[in-house]
This record gives C-alpha cells, sequence and structure tokens, in this order.
C-alpha cells in the first residue's frame, strides 16, 4: 500500500478559487518548467510521504474548497540567504467538497482519511456557493 500524506494550508488574502487559479498561473510563468510552487520557511519532515502522491489541500474563507498534486520540493534560497522549501505544485487544481476549518499558520500535516473528498468531475466547473453558505452547509453536513 502507498504510504503518502497531504498538507493543508491557508490561501491568506485569496476570496475564492478562480483568484488563486489565476494568481498562480502568472506567478508560474518566473519559473522554466511553468509549475507553480508555494515557498515555505519551513521544511516538511515527511518529505517521502509527501512526495508519495501528497497534495495540498487549500483552504480559501474558512473552508477548504480545493487541492493540487505535490509534485516536489524544492529547496530554494531567498534573498536573504535564508534556505526555504518551494512545494512545487501541478498547475491543475481540484474542486473538494467543502470542508470548516479554523485559521492556522504554516501549513499542517493532513491525513488521506481526514482529506476531504473530490467534487466529482461533472461539478468541478460550477460556480462555488458563497463561503458563508457553504460553511454552514457543511457544518450540518450536507456535503
Amino acid at each position: 500500500m502507498d504510504k503518502h500524506i497531504h498538507l493543508l494550508k491557508l490561501s491568506a488574502g485569496t476570496e475564492s478559487v478562480e483568484q488563486l487559479i489565476a494568481w498562480q498561473s502568472g506567478h508560474a510563468k518566473r519559473f522554466s518548467d511553468g509549475k507553480p510552487r508555494h515557498v515555505t520557511r519551513m521544511w516538511p519532515k515527511k518529505q517521502p510521504e509527501i512526495e508519495a502522491g501528497g497534495s495540498i489541500y487549500w483552504v480559501i474563507k474558512g473552508l477548504v474548497q480545493a487541492r493540487q498534486r505535490i509534485l516536489r520540493l524544492e529547496e530554494v534560497t531567498g534573498q536573504d540567504g535564508i534556505r526555504r522549501c518551494a512545494i512545487v505544485l501541478d498547475p491543475a487544481l481540484v474542486r473538494t467538497t467543502p470542508a470548516p476549518r479554523r485559521p492556522f499558520q504554516g501549513w499542517r500535516y493532513l491525513a488521506p482519511a481526514d482529506a476531504p473528498r473530490d467534487l466529482p468531475a461533472h461539478r468541478q466547473a460550477e460556480d462555488a456557493l458563497p463561503p458563508e453558505l457553504a460553511g454552514a452547509l457543511a457544518e450540518i453536513g450536507v456535503f
């Protein structure tokens, strides 16, 4: 059995999945491979499990709303000379069933059993519900 683990991350300042997609597509052009990256100060200790099939689950407006497959972790050094971890992502974002999450700093590990399910393919292009409504529905177990 493939042992993998996911990451959970707040997308600070992001209002929607569409806004995250737009930001990433512009930001990814800075790299020769055209892949989006999220740079973080801390290096995950569970790198092998993350690279064995993990995804990053994005919390937007208090709800997990999407995920991206993690392709690899790369070392980058900032202009300040500090070593950081660049999480290289598959450009495709997959919408998930909304799941409420409280604010937190940095990232968290997320066990596959605790990860929200992907929305079915026929629902991936639907307009997202307003975050307040999606959160209320998730809290009462509709999602």
